[in-house]
């Protein structure tokens, strides 16, 4: 069983920037694929970045290239997202999530999940 907490949510003005934590519980967190998710009010939930167990690898959504960066430290069971020059559009809650085996960029393809952290990004 892994339980997840994410933080460092919060409102931000457009341009700027935030990273969010996702702490896990257990002694296996590094065994796990990680990913991060977000969703938006009245819209499916959305992959945003992935990670595998080691960090040697990940993954992106295609608009998000370039302004969001994943990345895990498994010495304090966290995984991390930098989000830089954020946008309204971006405005969500930000959810991650641990698989036994791979990431994905599918929802289902997750065993277990945070309880979420709103990011709200202002024009």
């Amino acid at each position: 069983q892994v339980q997840l907490v994410e933080s460092g949510g919060g409102l931000v003005q457009a341009g700027g920037s935030l990273r969010l934590s996702c702490v896990a519980s257990g002694r296996t967190f590094s065994s796990y694929a990680m990913g991060w998710f977000r969703q938006a009010p009245g819209k499916e939930r959305e992959f945003v970045a992935g990670i595998s167990w080691s960090g040697a690898r990940t993954d992106y959504a295609e608009s998000l290239k370039g302004r969001f960066t994943i990345s895990r430290d498994n010495a304090k069971n966290t995984v991390y997202l930098q989000m830089n020059s954020l946008k309204p559009e971006d405005t969500a809650v930000y959810y991650c999530a641990a698989d036994r085996l791979e990431y994905s960029r599918v929802p289902s393809g997750y065993d277990y999940w945070g309880q979420g952290t709103q990011v709200t990004v202002s024009s």
